[in-house]
């Protein structure tokens, strides 16, 4: 009954208007005046309402930003986040100035040169000095804007000194993984092809390569099976997709032997350490971090929205980025007046259809409990927590026979 109600309403009104619209017509034509033509009375009222449109325009926006301001989202944390802030304010500054100026002359000019009976416009079709006016200083404006820019984005990507903490973020469908580089703060190196169950993210290492070697045989060795098992029957589809995942696993499983035949084992140092996370990121107030970032499957993008900083995680390269957090989680839930306030690691690409849920808490501590939960973390390396022998894996002789395809 309701949206039955808002119908007619709807039908009434536009029915109103449609009527109203034919009076002016037809009292136009009583005046004997065609509706191209304008008095300079309504002239002087639409100059007069312009006028006051600018004003209502200006006062509707200082009261916004002293009500609403930065909308909430506080203090910048790190900082990096500062100097980005301040980037950011510079920019508002110039917009504003523009908007003022630009809108203070659209409004006033057309209230101040309305139409008058007997003055004709006057014809001003061209100025050099204007023109250069006004295409030299914007270009001023945007060349300072993408100098300081391009300052700020050097100091977030570039190398940073040899004291920060380095800190890798592995990013795939949908989900963050940290991985701290442990007592040698050095990150132990990854290769792709050596991604299994108990090491997600590549991490080379003896036993890590003699796993994906066992491991690859044995998916080799099954396919083979199967492919030659004449009980079997398989249709063409099933056999083409079959002997195709067999080419690529044979080609894998080779350069992986390859990895093996060249792999220094003093470099397994480097990776045991590594401590590696995957439901909350912690940090510690005043510290300098180092952010390497990688991506398993499609384009992901770590976006820390209290830090302001953001980094593209791209698959096949890595790519870096600073950080120095400057409040910790308990001081900014105190500005904020909030007891359930965290930092977040957000995913800022489209990366899926759970794209909206790839997220990971982000904890700031102060330097005595950063260092306290280091201390148990240093019990939980790589080493401990997924090759606590760190035997040598020895590769079944059977998973390396490859017979030939009947």
């Amino acid at each position: 009954m309701e949206k039955l109600i808002i119908l007619i309403v709807i039908i009434l009104g536009a029915i109103a208007l449609a009527q109203l619209i034919r009076v002016y017509e037809l009292s136009s034509k009583l005046r004997k005046s065609g509706e191209h033509e304008i008095n300079n009375k309504d002239n002087h009222i639409n100059g007069l309402l312009m006028f006051v449109f600018m004003i209502l325009t200006f006062v509707g926006f200082f009261y916004l930003m002293l009500k609403y301001g930065w909308t909430g989202r506080g203090s910048a944390a790190s900082t990096q986040g500062v100097e980005t802030d301040w980037l950011l304010n510079l920019n508002f500054i110039i917009i504003l100035i523009a908007y003022f100026i630009t809108n203070f002359l659209l409004f006033y000019f057309s209230y101040k040169y309305v139409r008058k009976p007997g003055v004709k416009a006057y014809f001003y079709p061209h100025n050099n000095k204007l023109e250069m006016i006004w295409t030299i200083v914007p270009a001023i404006v945007l060349a300072v804007i993408i100098i300081l820019g391009l300052k700020s984005w050097t100091k977030i990507t570039s190398p940073a000194e040899a004291d920060a903490i380095r800190i890798e973020l592995f990013a795939k469908q949908y989900a963050w993984t940290a991985r701290y580089a442990g007592l040698d703060n050095e990150l132990g190196k990854y290769d792709y092809k050596l991604t299994t169950d108990n090491n997600e993210l590549a991490l080379i290492t003896s036993n890590t390569i003699d796993s994906s070697i066992a491991i690859m045989g044995k998916e080799i060795l099954s396919l083979t099976k199967l492919l030659n098992n004449r009980d079997t029957i398989l249709n063409d589809s099933v056999i083409v997709v079959r002997r195709n995942t067999l080419s690529v696993k044979e080609r894998l499983f080779r350069l992986v032997t390859q990895i093996k035949e060249n792999h220094d084992k003093k470099a397994d140092a480097a990776v045991w350490d590594d401590i590696i996370q995957n439901d909350t990121l912690y940090l510690c107030k005043g510290e300098n971090y180092e952010f390497n970032l990688r991506a398993r499957d499609v384009l992901h993008s770590a976006y820390f929205p209290h830090f302001r900083i953001q980094m593209n995680a791209v698959p096949g390269m890595t790519t870096r980025m600073k950080l120095t957090p400057n409040m910790t989680t308990e001081q900014m839930r105190a500005e904020k007046n909030n007891p359930n306030f965290n930092f977040v690691l957000m995913c800022n690409k489209i990366c899926g259809g759970a794209h909206y849920k790839m997220k990971m808490i982000v904890v700031v501590k102060d330097k005595a409990s950063y260092k306290k939960w280091m201390a148990q973390k240093n019990k939980e390396t790589f080493k401990m927590k997924y090759f606590p022998a760190a035997e040598e894996t020895a590769t079944p002789k059977d998973s390396l026979i490859i017979k030939p395809l009947i």
